[in-house]
């Protein structure tokens, strides 16, 4: 059943990035320069789930850009994230965010990462982040790739999801125990980003 879709006029400089995930909507707002109005899907009243079914995170925020631009015929965007463990094949990737199941926390998910990861000496990964963007009705995508590893155990209490046991390469400091700008400046989400702003500097 199709979502109510209000009538809502939006402006060129506004931009709905389409999360309920009130974590990505602050890293976001923090990121994009005052010029961008970064509007979100409770600003606008839509409040349901939007499906993620694909089995590629390139293929999970297109998704979710698409059936929000096609509800309200306005430029949106929407990213992924996975976290690729190359001792666990990719894993958690593109299971990321429900890694420990349905309904599972943060948490719940760091616990069974490094769970999985006991006894293990490799522990390369890396965070992968595909912002999704539909702009007159064309699709554009934007990655973010960091590559670090993963701690023996977790550290600090910033940021959210698997910040906590990801130390980025050539840092002593896992996501979790930087400040946001730190953070934002060298992460999966901040590079995708920064190259999203890039595109709405010159196309709005």
């Amino acid at each position: 059943m199709r979502a109510y879709c209000p009538q809502i006029i939006f402006a060129m400089s506004q931009i709905i990035f389409a999360t309920n995930n009130l974590h990505k909507l602050s890293e976001i707002r923090q990121i994009v320069p005052g010029n961008i109005h970064i509007v979100s899907l409770s600003d606008i009243g839509f409040v349901q789930d939007i499906p993620e079914t694909s089995d590629s995170i390139a293929g999970n925020a297109l998704q979710k850009a698409w059936f929000i631009h096609d509800i309200y015929k306005t430029n949106c965007f929407a990213d992924d994230t996975g976290l690729e463990v190359e001792a666990l094949g990719g894993d958690p990737g593109v299971y990321s965010a429900r890694y420990a199941g349905p309904g599972c926390t943060y948490e719940d998910n760091v616990k069974k990462l490094l769970d999985a990861m006991k006894g293990v000496e490799n522990r390369k990964a890396r965070f992968v982040t595909v912002i999704a963007m539909i702009y007159d009705n064309k699709q554009y995508l934007f990655e973010g790739v960091i590559n670090g590893a993963i701690t023996h155990e977790a550290r600090g209490s910033s940021g959210f999801g698997y910040d906590p046991v990801f130390q980025p390469e050539n840092y002593s400091l896992t996501f979790a125990q930087m400040d946001a700008q730190l953070k934002n400046s060298i992460s999966h989400r901040g590079l995708a980003t920064t190259k999203l702003i890039n595109f709405l500097n010159t196309g709005i």
